[in-house]
């Protein structure tokens, strides 16, 4: 009787501690409400030497310029799952109407205000831009944050408020970093025919992938058992499994052309997922590597190579 007794009070504490971890790491991670404090300061996202302060300044007078001229309207819609969260976007219309649009999709903590760089680049080569919150974020509702997984069937949702406004419409997927992420994750589900091509930018293999090298980075802590208590925990919390959240997978099922972008000295979304990511595409693809670039720098490293490359692939499905 005692030892049942004890055998079920260690079951109980060890079950206890595995919660305990698991919902410590959800929080730390994956609640939206939760600050992120290991996202300032992080050494991985300090500007590196290679961005040049007269030439970041520059980009950033002319993203205010852009922002001045060329004003956003607020659009919302519902997501289709049983939350039935309000999620917000930005839309950029060109003043004459054409069949060029682009989704810029935004990094993990970050939101859509803060993508001018990128929508100015689609916008000022003819594009019709629409730049949504993920959930979580921004002016999105949502109290978890996806890490892509939800959020690619949220881009399918706004690939159909796109269609409703031109039927017409030819999209290009665009994303940064977590924003990669999502739209490779999108890549694999079933798109209509008007989206032509994605662009992905330092995004991560899977979700698993990246909290393990985090794990390790942060805490020095081993992937298991931590990343399986955090899993539990986001099952219950946020309905999702990390484990099945991979880009990898997704890019496998794609027939869609995509273009990989990464920067050889990112030390956040390691530079080596690249290479797992592009060789898992069986679509028309092209990878670029930015010698120098740290995590999302690539477009302040140099910006000239960055666009020329993304509009010569884009603009072989997109006239």
């Amino acid at each position: 009787m005692k030892v049942t007794i004890i055998i079920i009070v260690i079951v109980v504490v060890m079950l206890g501690a595995y919660f305990w971890v698991g919902n410590y790491f959800y929080n730390f991670a994956l609640n939206a409400q939760k600050e992120k404090i290991f996202i300032k300061d992080n050494p991985h996202l300090a500007r590196s030497e290679a961005v040049l302060p007269e030439v970041a300044e520059k980009e950033k007078l002319t993203d205010n310029t852009f922002k001045e001229r060329v004003p956003s309207s607020s659009i919302s819609m519902i997501s289709k799952d049983k939350l039935q969260l309000k999620l917000h976007a930005d839309l950029y219309e060109q003043r004459e109407q054409n069949h060029k649009w682009a989704i810029v999709v935004h990094g993990y903590g970050a939101k859509a205000a803060v993508m001018v760089r990128w929508v100015r680049g689609f916008y000022d080569k003819g594009f019709n831009v629409l730049a949504p919150d993920l959930r979580g974020h921004g002016e999105s509702e949502g109290n978890y944050i996806g890490m892509g997984w939800h959020d690619r069937l949220d881009i399918l949702s706004w690939i159909d408020q796109i269609l409703a406004i031109n039927p017409d419409a030819e999209i290009v997927l665009y994303g940064v970093s977590m924003g990669g992420a999502t739209v490779m994750m999108a890549s694999g589900e079933k798109l209509p025919n008007n989206v032509k091509v994605i662009v992905e930018d330092c995004g991560y293999t899977a979700v698993d992938d990246i909290f393990a090298y985090q794990l390790a980075d942060l805490f020095k802590l081993p992937k298991f058992p931590f990343i399986n208590a955090a899993n539990s925990v986001t099952k219950l919390r946020a309905g999702f499994d990390l484990y099945e959240a991979s880009a990898v997978n997704k890019v496998r099922a794609s027939k869609i052309p995509m273009l990989f972008i990464h920067g050889e000295r990112d030390s956040f979304v390691p530079f080596e997922m690249i290479d797992k990511v592009y060789e898992a595409a069986n679509a028309d693809k092209e990878k670029l590597v930015i010698p120098k670039a740290g995590h999302g720098e690539s477009v302040q490293v140099d910006p000239a190579l960055y666009w020329i490359t993304i509009f010569n692939f884009v603009h072989k499905y997109i006239s």
